[in-house]
């Protein structure tokens, strides 16, 4: 028997994963917009709620991780440095050919 969506409920994790995804999904559409905008007037809308999309996020992703819902692994000092030093590279070549 298929369940109607009244019958349907998400669990507390369910639900915060859904809502950070469609945050996350909407800075993208917001960054999108933000790179292909002409006037200054859109951009500064588009960066405003570019801002506020992020702050959301960012707060619902602290409630998943205050909860045990969302586990981050520390990075180690190793691959912090040799990501630094990748895009040091990339920051000199950039550089280079101005």
């Amino acid at each position: 028997m298929k369940k109607s969506k009244m019958q349907t409920t998400l669990s507390e994790k369910d639900a915060l994963q859904d809502l950070l995804d469609q945050e996350k999904l909407l800075m993208n559409y917001y960054a999108i917009a933000l790179t292909e905008g002409s006037c200054k007037p859109f951009r500064k809308e588009i960066l405003k709620n570019y801002t506020a999309h992020a702050e959301t996020q960012f707060r619902v992703f602290e409630q998943m991780l205050s909860r045990g819902y969302y586990e981050v692994q520390p990075a180690a000092k190793m691959m912090i440095d040799q990501n630094a030093e990748k895009f040091s590279k990339f920051e000199k070549q950039l550089a280079s050919n101005e």
